[in-house]
């Protein structure tokens, strides 16, 4: 049996020691690595105008889940910021947007305006709508002077309601406003000053409504031979000793606006005004426009006329 040296023994402890203090200072050289942060949401981007830090809209006394009636009163709050009409052009202000059954629009552009996307231009911090038995989802977006949400945009988060049907008793149906229907002056008068009959329209118009012998008040305030405007959208004359209904047929603006910029479809449409007092309720005896048809193109033209080819082309000359 060989003898192993004491020397070869030696050099593999020797070489294990010298790795392993290698390996020491390496890792004592090395910072010990940093936990990363959690990733940031991306902020969202709105149009031009800024918003304030903090700035919120929400609605009050409504909640998620809550059930309503099928004509109710929305209330608007904000923090942070302040109502201006449309056009205003205020820092830190800005106007509401209701969003109905719809998803939330671009940000970073004008928010639509039709019947699931209403505009409070004239600073309305509340409003009477009506929604149909079922559930729905509602959404507050706030906007700046030309329609547009701010950046960072400020919204609400959308909540869902359900609607019940609620008939009133028929005696409370068939009641007037308080204190009788409003009289209305001789020869008062509601019309379109635009469009007129038979025109074409683009799908975005602003209808302006004109009047005679009478005087345009907010929705709530009781002075003889005032009232408000209501336009009609493919829809019949309510019935005239009741409020007019509010949906996306009847369009309140109670404001005391006296035009309005609307989102009609690609067609044919008729409107009617209708002039109402402080409560909804055309006066005694009601005024109200002639119906009006027009049509919606996507030019706001009539369509051009195509003519099919032709064998021979005639050339006419005046004598």
């Amino acid at each position: 049996m060989m003898k192993r040296s004491p020397l070869s023994v030696l050099i593999p402890f020797v070489a294990v020691l010298l790795h392993c203090s290698v390996a020491q200072a390496q890792a004592q050289a090395q910072p010990p690595a940093q936990p990363q942060p959690p990733a940031q949401p991306q902020a969202q981007v709105g149009g031009p105008t800024p918003s304030p830090p903090g700035a919120a809209v929400y609605f009050i006394g409504l909640k998620d889940g809550d059930t309503l009636p099928t004509k109710t009163t929305l209330h608007f709050g904000l923090h942070g910021m302040g109502v201006a009409p449309a056009g205003s052009d205020r820092a830190n202000s800005g106007h509401h947007h209701l969003i109905i059954d719809a998803p939330t629009p671009p940000l970073n552009a004008e928010i639509p305006n039709d019947f699931q996307h209403l505009h409070f231009g004239a600073g309305q911090t509340e409003a009477e709508i009506s929604l149909t038995p079922g559930e729905h989802t509602l959404q507050l977006v706030f906007g700046d002077k030309n329609h547009v949400p701010h950046s960072p945009p400020v919204i609400s988060e959308r909540i869902k309601v359900k609607v019940a049907d609620q008939i009133a008793p028929a005696a409370a149906q068939a009641a007037p406003a308080a204190g009788g229907r409003r009289p209305s002056p001789k020869d008062a008068k509601v019309y379109f000053i635009y469009p007129k009959n038979g025109s074409y329209i683009p799908p975005n118009a602003v209808i302006r409504f004109g009047l005679l012998n009478m005087g345009v008040a907010p929705a709530g305030f009781d002075k003889p031979n005032t009232g408000h405007h209501h336009l009609l959208v493919d829809a019949e004359l309510p019935p005239l000793d009741q409020p007019i209904p509010n949906d996306f047929n009847h369009l309140h603006f109670g404001a005391g606006q006296t035009e309005a910029k609307i989102t009609l479809p690609v067609g044919q449409h008729k409107l009617r005004l209708l002039f109402a007092d402080y409560a909804h309720v055309p006066h005694n005896p009601p005024v109200y426009s002639e119906v009006i048809n027009v049509t919606v193109t996507e030019s706001g033209q009539p369509p051009r006329k195509r003519y099919g080819r032709r064998r021979h082309s005639w050339r006419s000359y005046g004598y």
